[in-house]
């Protein structure tokens, strides 16, 4: 059972185990992965009430289509390097009602991945919280492991992002500042120009809030970053590419 349940809590340290730099940083090639989000268990029956806020009684729909994910993608050839989940794992909010069930219910749906395929989690809204405290945080972590983390893969670096510090970090501004510090190093890393560190053929970023939904300039949305967040993260991430690049 201990075993099964590392499956959720490969990311530690902000490393991801058996995706780490020392295995993964020389470039083999083109290879596929998923990109998923919003399994959300308990989200239909809250919709189709209208009662959104409220956790939702009821994810037995959810269960059956992350189980029905689950064999799709196990029967992909060639198999995925990774699947990635972006967030919204449950519906319900932390502290409330249901939130203990839909996470083990979740995880046993997803227990049923071929064990060639890590699991990466990335944390959204409905996980942590509108306004993430350290207490939530640290709930999350102790669930689905790190909040922010970064892995390679066949050299490419991934860099997996806690969003919800971007969007209102007011109730744990030490997190927000901590997640700053260490993304500045990873991009500092990844371009720089030392010899014996070769860099990333490529960087993958992954959050749950979208920097923006159709372009770069548009007005501040539910389900963007603002304009000014936004801007320093694109101006950041241009940066270590073209630097990379030289």
């Amino acid at each position: 059972m201990a075993e099964m349940e590392e499956i959720f809590l490969r990311a530690k340290h902000q490393t991801f185990s058996g995706l780490t730099e020392d295995a993964e940083r020389k470039w083999t090639g083109p290879f596929c992965f998923i990109q998923a989000a919003d399994p959300q268990l308990g989200l239909m029956k809250a919709w189709r009430e209208g009662d959104c806020d409220g956790g939702g009684d009821e994810w037995a729909e959810e269960v059956e289509l992350m189980k029905q994910t689950v064999e799709a993608v196990n029967r992909l050839r060639p198999r995925p390097r990774f699947m990635v989940l972006c967030g919204d794992l449950v519906h319900a909010m932390p502290g409330t009602p249901f939130r203990e069930g839909q996470e083990q219910d979740l995880k046993d749906a997803l227990k049923g991945t071929d064990p060639s395929i890590p699991l990466v989690f990335v944390s959204g809204n409905h996980d942590l919280g509108n306004t993430p405290t350290p207490s939530t945080v640290e709930q999350y972590c102790r669930a689905w492991g790190d909040d922010y983390f970064s892995f390679w893969v066949g050299g490419v670096l991934c860099l997996v992002l806690n969003s919800q510090l971007f969007y209102d970090a007011s109730a744990c501004p030490q997190l927000k500042e901590a997640q700053e510090t260490w993304l500045e190093a990873q991009l500092s890393r990844a371009s720089s120009s030392s010899s014996t560190e070769p860099k990333p053929k490529h960087i993958l970023v992954f959050q749950h809030i979208p920097l923006y939904l159709k372009s770069p300039d548009e007005e501040d949305d539910y389900f963007n970053l603002q304009k000014d967040v936004r801007q320093r993260l694109m101006d950041r991430f241009k940066r270590a590419v073209c630097i990379s690049q030289v």
